[in-house]
């Protein structure tokens, strides 16, 4: 294991300029829980195939993984039921409406546009709901990617989201009535609650993104975790829809397959050179933090790491 200067310098440097825009978000109000968050919070993780890893500020804070569930979620499913049953009831297109939009299950298509979307998210949940134990083993997953074995369920989160989550419930019934969900609405939602409820840290979500970066081997034990041909399918959907309805201007500026979620972290995988993960509470008017956003960028600008970059790679 190595230790790189030039990546502790320039993930410290990252987080400290990021610190400068945190004042242009705010915590998520919607759920209630949620908008106990501190705004100041700021942190990042970057961990590398040789195992060597960087931290920065409040990398170890807690927060619940939400959105950033739906990968795992898509994942999950992909393994239990397969490639045709999951994208039977959901696609694999942009949709450039907000992450929570009902509007065009009613105008375009009944079956949701993408798996990021919460509609989507949900209706991928219910294709596991016959799972022995859905929830139990979507959380081994979540261990198994993150690499700690400790993770588990923020109940108070989860109450808040089950107790506030009427446009989810919205969407759940409209599609059980045009049988989309094969699974009594409520009980799906449930699941979906529970899945976003997960407390992570970026050292966590950093591990993930390295699975992913590594085509779903773990490095760290040369462990196959996931299926080449799922890897694929999920980076894809991270980088055309995995920041709600600000994913291509994240493609432009970043060009890193990511994922988003309004607990406030961000979750990266750069093709096999790093895992990463920033966080911070304050989310800028698409659901998306604010802090892990700039940190992200600068990253990005700094080592080289934009997919469509002619700069070389600084790692």
């Amino acid at each position: 294991m190595s230790h790189n200067e030039l990546i502790e310098q320039t993930l410290n440097n990252a987080v400290e300029y990021a610190r400068a825009f945190l004042h242009e978000g705010s915590v998520a109000t919607y759920i209630p829980e949620l908008a106990k968050g501190n705004a100041a919070h700021i942190g990042a993780c970057l961990i590398t195939p040789d195992g060597a890893q960087y931290h920065c500020g409040d990398w170890q804070q807690d927060f619940t993984i939400q959105s950033i569930s739906k990968t795992i979620n898509l994942i999950y499913a992909l393994q239990s039921v397969g490639y045709e049953k999951v994208f039977s009831k959901v696609g694999v297109e942009p949709t450039g409406d907000a992450f929570n939009s009902i509007v065009k299950l009613e105008t375009r298509n009944t079956r949701p546009l993408n798996p990021m979307i919460n509609a989507g998210a949900i209706a991928t949940a219910s294709c596991c709901m016959n799972r022995p134990d859905p929830f139990g083993e979507f959380l081994n997953l979540t261990r198994t990617l993150c690499g700690r074995q400790t993770i588990g369920l923020n109940e108070a989160v989860y109450l808040s989201e089950k107790k506030a989550g009427m446009r989810n419930r919205s969407m759940a019934y409209l599609m059980q009535s045009d049988n989309i969900l094969e699974n009594d609405a409520e009980q799906v939602l449930d699941l979906y609650f529970r899945m976003c409820s997960v407390n992570v840290n970026t050292q966590d979500l950093a591990h993930y993104g390295l699975v992913l970066a590594c085509d779903g081997v773990d490095p760290l034990t040369g462990k196959r975790l996931v299926e080449s041909w799922i890897v694929r399918i999920v980076k894809t959907l991270m980088v055309t829809c995995g920041m709600y309805d600000g994913s291509g201007e994240f493609a432009m500026k970043v060009g890193i397959p990511a994922k988003s979620g309004v607990g406030g972290g961000i979750m990266g995988s750069v093709e096999n050179k790093l895992g990463l993960a920033a966080f911070g509470p304050a989310l800028d008017a698409k659901g998306n933090s604010v802090g892990a956003y700039h940190i992200f960028e600068y990253l990005s600008h700094h080592l080289g790491l934009h997919y469509f970059s002619g700069k070389a790679c600084k790692i």
